[in-house]
């Protein structure tokens, strides 16, 4: 069995066994304290009635029906007189009668009666005595008895009930944690399992992600956690296989054109154009590389916002005249609508970054003919400024949607060195933003383009 299970079972049950032994202590003790004060109270109010029946007629006759009247019950009556010699007894007297009787002289008596004796545990007889007043003084003593065996009888029964009901009940109780602890842990046990699974990279167990309790919302973390690590495996998988293609492609190039320039047969205007296609593949080199060493830098938190006043709309022109060129090549056309007065408290150089990265974007999905446009508006009121870059190109799919800002996620399979990057400029477009005290949002639809939405407060320091 589970250790779990045993340790959760032995819990249940010290727990219910506590509370079971005292509601069980507390209620034996009460029923049992309960019926012997009835017993006494029984006898007592018998033995004050006989008194009152001898105070109106202290005769032989009345004294012997009184006799006659407890020689079939299980009480005994002993009358005696003022001397407390007896006169009739319903009973024989016993040693343990005459003992009490005795005994009663050192009591100072009320005429309500008095317990003599209520130790049913130990002594024969339970015992109370009534005097016997008439005219102001005291002419005799009823005294009753009651055989304490009855009553530890009876106690014996009860006792035995509670010791019945007490088993059956551990019974129960046993019964219940033992399913009880089934129900909570058999779903652990499969979580173990499914976990264990999952760590040895086996996603395709699921769990039980139907229940409407704590445990149904354990099971649908652990399974949105590993579909997520299948993703990120699959993702991971994926963006190594681009990182090593996007790598060697430019160095097969870089090697190529190198062998080739190096030709002695070669004019000096081809060498220039074979040398100027290894710089460029060597930029393209640096920049990813750069782009992973960013990646690098947010892991170890060494990635740093140095925040300054900035006229928005010099950033965007000089972003735009770099930019111009490719987009010329392109056939799209490039836009900015922003008002000379908008000054934002940015990092001209982190910021430059995410322009650049969403107008690159923007640019390998765009159609020619097209029109890619960055917008700025302010809202005063809340000291907040909008940059919107949108595209009229293919869109993203809305199952992408949610991903595009993961690390390691492309929308772009297809590795295509014109249009597939490496999944890495999103994400640090959103650690930028984040890190200016921003948002980033996108809207996308299928066909009519995408809008990137950069929102942005006045002020906010990192």
């Amino acid at each position: 069995m589970n250790k779990l299970s045993i340790r959760l079972g032995m819990l249940f049950f010290i727990f219910i066994l506590l509370i079971e032994s005292m509601l069980f202590f507390f209620l034996y003790t009460g029923i049992v304290g309960e019926r012997i004060q009835n017993e006494t109270a029984n006898l007592l109010a018998r033995g004050t009635t006989h008194r009152d029946v001898l105070e109106k007629n202290f005769d032989h006759t009345t004294i012997k029906h009184v006799a006659l009247m407890e020689s079939e019950a299980e009480t005994a009556v002993v009358i005696t007189d003022g001397n407390n010699d007896i006169i009739q007894s319903s009973n024989d007297v016993t040693e343990g009668m005459q003992r009490l009787i005795s005994q009663s002289m050192t009591i100072h008596f009320t005429h309500h009666g008095e317990l003599l004796e209520d130790r049913w545990r130990t002594e024969k007889y339970l015992a109370t005595v009534s005097p016997i007043v008439i005219n102001k003084k005291i002419e005799g003593f009823v005294y009753m008895f009651l055989d304490t065996k009855s009553i530890r009888n009876m106690i014996q029964e009860l006792t035995n009930q509670f010791l019945l009901i007490g088993i059956v009940s551990l019974i129960v109780t046993l019964i219940t944690i033992f399913f009880l602890t089934k129900f909570i842990v058999s779903p652990l046990l499969e979580m173990k399992k499914v976990t264990e699974r999952i760590s040895q990279g086996n996603h395709d167990s699921r769990l039980d992600t139907n229940r409407d309790d704590e445990l149904g919302d354990l099971a649908r973390s652990i399974q949105s956690l590993s579909d997520d690590i299948e993703r990120l495996k699959k993702d991971r998988n994926e963006f190594l296989s681009s990182i090593s293609h996007d790598l060697r492609t430019p160095l097969t190039y870089l090697k190529g054109y190198a062998d080739v320039a190096l030709r002695p047969t070669l004019s000096n205007e081809q060498r220039n154009e074979y040398l100027t296609i290894i710089k460029e593949e060597a930029g393209n080199v640096t920049a990813l590389i750069n782009d992973l060493f960013e990646l690098a830098k947010m892991d170890e938190n060494q990635f740093t916002i140095q925040k300054q006043s900035v006229k928005l709309i010099d950033l965007l022109e000089k972003i735009k005249l770099k930019f111009q060129p490719a987009f010329q090549d392109a056939n799209v056309t490039l836009q900015i609508t922003c008002d000379s007065s908008i000054y934002v408290f940015i990092d001209p150089k982190r910021f430059s970054q995410v322009i650049t990265n969403l107008l690159d974007n923007a640019l390998k999905h765009s159609p020619q003919k097209t029109i890619v446009s960055i917008a700025v508006h302010q809202n005063k009121k809340k000291s907040e400024t909008f940059i919107i870059v949108t595209d009229q190109g293919e869109g993203i799919p809305e199952a992408d949607l949610h991903y595009i800002w993961d690390r390691l996620y492309r929308v772009e399979k297809s590795r295509s060195r014109s249009t597939g990057g490496s999944g890495l400029g999103l994400a640090i477009v959103k650690k930028i933003i984040e890190n200016h005290g921003g948002e980033i949002s996108v809207k996308s639809a299928m066909n009519q383009g995408t809008a990137f939405t950069i929102q942005l407060k006045e002020g906010d320091e990192i």
